[in-house]
């Protein structure tokens, strides 16, 4: 299969600058600086059907056209703060090749007009961040970032910051306050940040792999990359992070639209010996479950969404027969409530309160109450401030409607079925 993202990476280390321009690295970028208006890079981006890598989905040259060309001081960030449980793809790949990240912000940053752009990373990244603070001085070096590349007239300053953590400075509002030196709560939209974002001026927020594809998309074209897609409706590759109880955890360049099935079976070596698939998590830890019955599902935004859940940043988790899923979503909810920023009352209030009722049907001590209680949390946690929230209820909306059984039974027999949890009252 050919790769885009994964194209250039060397067993057991990261590529080097020679061996990345040797095989073609920043020849798009030279293609588009000394070819092609900034409107046609663009152009490219949005033909070529690349949507958004970092869990929303959103056509990314689209999101770029909402950018006013007429305020000058625009910015362009990286969100390279990937906390959400499960999902470990940008660090795979930063730690392997930080050069197409550069090269693609680059070109982003001449379609866009942006002349300082950031690379905003999670703390606890080390080797990815010193691997792109190598990438940054080499390519400024050769002259392919700093004043006037390749005698363009384009310059682009391009920083790396590193995160001081919390979940919440992915959500990209919250970023650019973190990275002005505030507080990591996010801010009220209206105003969007492509109109007014980072200090105040029009700003793009695009994630790691989602820049990363963009010299392939130049150098190649629109139709070669919506062509690599398994279905008609999915454009290029996907990187897909397993874990769980399969026989290979692994962080996999596969074409959007691959089955689940075909994931987990041919490219993870199945599930672990004596395990049978129950569950799994299929676009990270905001995502609702998909069970057996979904699995021939295309992994795709749309054919994933149709079925139920959301393809996010493409984090599998994989749930064996002993898994008690009630459990499960208490540990994913548990996480969110810790990492509430606080900033609203649904959030603040209501994931902790989440957390305990699950806790409580876990330990024995529910009732049927707790159930509608969740249903209801379910619907009001989509009023929050933010998406945290939201997302966080995805796995509580798969629980209650794929393991209703398995919730009932925890409160029927006054104990978890599948472990050693009693009630004591």
């Amino acid at each position: 299969m050919e790769q885009i993202l994964f194209r250039h990476n060397r067993p057991g280390r990261c590529v080097t600058f020679d061996e990345y321009r040797s095989e073609g690295g920043f020849a798009a970028l030279e293609q588009a600086l000394t070819g092609m208006a900034p409107g046609d890079v663009q152009q490219v981006v949005i033909d070529s059907g690349l949507r958004g890598r970092g869990g929303a989905g959103f056509p990314t040259g689209k999101k770029w056209s909402f950018v006013p060309r007429e305020i000058p001081g625009r910015y362009l960030i990286c969100n390279g703060d990937e906390m959400e449980p499960g999902t470990y793809k940008d660090r795979v790949l930063l730690e392997a090749n930080p050069y197409s990240l550069v090269e693609g912000m680059t070109l982003a940053a001449y379609a866009l007009g942006v002349n300082h752009a950031f690379i905003f990373i999670r703390r606890g990244y080390e080797q990815a961040a010193a691997n792109l603070r190598r990438a940054i001085a080499e390519a400024t070096e050769a002259g392919l970032l700093g004043d006037t590349i390749l005698g363009s007239g384009f310059s682009l300053k391009l920083e790396v910051h590193q995160s001081a953590g919390r979940y919440i400075c992915g959500e990209e509002t919250a970023l650019m306050n973190a990275l002005e030196g505030r507080r990591a709560n996010p801010r009220a939209k209206p105003p969007f940040p492509a109109v007014k974002g980072l200090w105040g001026r029009p700003t793009v927020v695009n994630n790691v792999e989602t820049l990363a594809n963009i010299p392939a998309i130049i150098a190649q074209g629109a139709e070669w990359f919506k062509g690599m897609g398994r279905i008609p409706e999915a454009a290029g590759t996907k990187l897909f992070c397993v874990s769980g109880h399969v026989r290979k955890p692994i962080c996999i360049e596969l074409p959007l639209g691959t089955p689940l099935g075909e994931i987990i079976d041919e490219h993870c070596g199945g599930m672990n010996q004596g395990s049978t698939f129950k569950a799994c998590i299929p676009g990270g830890a905001s995502t609702p479950f998909f069970t057996a019955d979904h699995w021939q599902v295309p992994m795709d935004f749309d054919t994933v969404a149709k079925a139920g859940s959301r393809l996010g940043t493409g984090g599998i988790v994989v749930f064996n027969q002993h898994t008690c899923m009630v459990a499960a979503t208490l540990n994913l909810i548990s996480f969110y409530a810790r990492e509430s920023c606080g900033w609203c009352t649904p959030c603040r209030e209501g994931l902790p309160y989440v957390e305990w009722l699950l806790a409580e049907i876990e330990a024995g001590r529910g009732s049927e109450e707790f159930i509608s209680i969740l249903q209801d949390h379910q619907k009001r946690l989509n009023y929050a401030f933010c998406p945290l929230a939201p997302g966080a209820m995805g796995p509580v909306e798969g629980l209650l409607k794929h393991f209703m059984d398995e919730v009932r039974e925890h409160i029927l027999l006054r104990r978890c079925p599948l472990g050693n949890h009693t009630c004591q009252s």
